[in-house]
């Protein structure tokens, strides 16, 4: 059982920059693939990136390519989503998600573990 905890969304001028923080609980956290997901309203969940249990294979969106990177710190039980260059577009409730199985997922139906949400807000 992993439990996260999403920190770091807010309010941002466009061309700015956000880091998001997800705090996981659990013994087995540093073998889980984690991911991150945004919802913006009326659209449905959309896969953002995601990072190996090592931390050795990373995935992005397209939309997000160049402008995010996602790491990890698995002494920590933290994952991390720092957003350069944001535009209004990236608007949304960002999720942290985790998962016990090997290899990439980009669906949030793959994903077994949920945080709460944060909001990240970019204004033009």
């Amino acid at each position: 059982q992993v439990q996260l905890v999403e920190s770091g969304g807010g309010l941002v001028q466009a061309g700015g920059s956000l880091r998001l923080s997800c705090a996981a609980s659990g013994r087995t956290f540093s073998t889980y693939t984690m991911a991150w997901f945004r919802q913006a309203p009326g659209k449905e969940r959309e896969f953002v990136a995601a990072i190996s249990w090592a931390g050795s294979r990373l995935y992005f969106a397209d939309s997000v390519k160049g402008r995010f990177i996602i790491s990890r710190d698995n002494a920590k039980n933290m994952v991390y989503l720092r957003m350069n260059s944001l535009k209004p577009e990236d608007t949304a409730v960002y999720y942290c998600a985790a998962d016990p199985r090997v290899g990439p997922r980009f669906g949030p139906n793959e994903y077994d573990y949920w945080g709460q949400g944060t909001q990240v807000t970019v204004s033009s």
